[in-house]
């Protein structure tokens, strides 16, 4: 039956509120849908969650969530079409008010399902805009069509803006969650992180920086290397510049950073560590975390990650970086929690990170708790979900 007329104003107590979303695995989306159903649990909502199958359906159900069966993560015009059809029946059997679409498959899906529904429809943009070219933007641009929607930054809510003409107001900024409860100071085991310094070939009172990040030319490594001779030029050479991340895919690029750094003689105080697991531990044993990218990277992930450890952060003004940490003009000097530059300038990369090196002890630890307070209230999973949260509330409590 199709009806015409929304329900008057209402509350999200009594609310029923369906997910789509691609799977229930065991990742950061995943972890972000269990999140959000048990926030609404505690406001007496209803929460559904449609999608793959994974580890974390029986975590959904044990707390109250419902999951529902669907392949959501496709492209397949008639699949799509079929999750249409599927949905009508669950928002007019289920009596849903919110349908949320966290991706462009399953926004498509809640556009024809949704018509001339009463319920409202939430979407969720991704991390980047997809490729320009014409199939790219159209399918894409499915997500531009919500009665609200959420951008994971103000970078990308811009971006969306520009390409589809998107009201600003219909567009709410809520960053990605972050496991601010494994990526904690207080979660870190100290015999690990002397372990790691020992592992990487570190002496007792070598301060570390630490750039995470993919072996890649577009994440700035190379500007990390020209900043370190800086740095070390006026003969201080007890730092050691650690490079943690993925390096089998750019070979060449690997070999030119070590090229590099044997020309301007600073190769033994470079590490090219490779993949690390345990990034928290990682992060535990820097002085200071520099993310030197030169492009937009896919997300501010790593700045956050290091600010939830209580590191101070060097990182370049592209992308979504600038976002995730508090520095002027954004901020006064005395309430940072890091330093931005520009990308790919040596100089100002070097005199950044040489300056966070050189804060005192009770300057150093006074930073990391105001970073670690910063990621907590951006980042954490609670918060996260709870501004998500408001935005369905807003939407309930509409003048319609």
């Amino acid at each position: 039956m199709v009806i015409s007329a929304r329900p008057k104003t209402r509350s999200l107590a009594g609310a029923t509120i369906l997910q789509l979303v691609p799977a229930l695995r065991d990742d950061p989306a995943g972890h972000a849908a269990i999140d959000i159903a048990m926030t609404l649990l505690q406001s007496g909502a209803r929460a559904l969650v449609a999608g793959g199958d994974g580890p974390l359906v029986g975590e959904l159900r044990a707390f109250g969530g419902e999951w529902l069966p669907m392949t959501t993560d496709t492209i397949n015009p008639l699949r799509i079409a079929g999750n249409a059809r599927q949905l009508q029946k669950l928002i007019a059997g289920e009596r849903i008010d919110i349908v949320h679409a966290q991706s462009a498959a399953a926004a498509w899906s809640a556009i024809s399902a949704t018509d001339k529904m009463p319920v409202f429809l939430v979407t969720s943009f991704p991390d980047r805009l997809a490729p320009d070219s014409w199939p790219r933007v159209m399918f894409q641009g499915s997500l531009a069509r919500g009665d609200r929607m959420i951008a994971p930054s103000s970078y990308m809510s811009r971006a969306m803006i520009e390409r589809y003409n998107i009201a600003p107001d219909k567009i709410t900024v809520v960053p990605r969650a972050l496991d601010t409860a494994k990526f904690n100071p207080a979660a870190v085991n100290v015999e690990r992180v002397a372990a790691l310094r020992r592992a990487w070939g570190l002496l007792p009172q070598m301060r570390v920086v630490l750039v995470p990040g993919r072996i890649a030319p577009w994440n700035g490594q190379m500007s990390m290397i020209d900043a370190a001779k800086l740095m070390v030029s006026t003969g201080d050479r007890n730092i050691a510049f650690v490079f943690v991340g993925e390096d089998r895919g750019e070979i060449r690029y690997r070999s030119a950073l070590k090229r590099r750094a044997r020309d301007l003689g600073i190769d033994t105080l470079i590490r090219l560590v490779g993949h690390h697991a345990d990034m928290p531990t990682a992060l535990a044993a820097a002085d200071v975390v520099v993310i030197p990218s030169i492009e937009p990277p896919l997300s501010g992930r790593a700045a956050a990650e290091a600010q939830a450890l209580g590191r101070p952060v060097v990182t370049t003004s592209v992308g979504a970086l600038p976002e995730n940490l508090l520095c002027p003009p954004r901020m006064r000097d005395e309430l940072r929690t890091g330093w931005l530059v520009r990308p790919g300038n040596v100089g100002e990369l070097a005199q950044a990170t040489t300056a966070a090196l050189a804060l005192s002890v009770t300057a150093h630890e006074a930073l990391g708790a105001r970073a670690r307070q910063f990621a907590e209230f951006m980042f954490s999973p609670q918060n996260v979900a709870q501004a998500i949260r408001g935005v369905y509330t807003s939407l309930l409590a509409r003048d319609l």
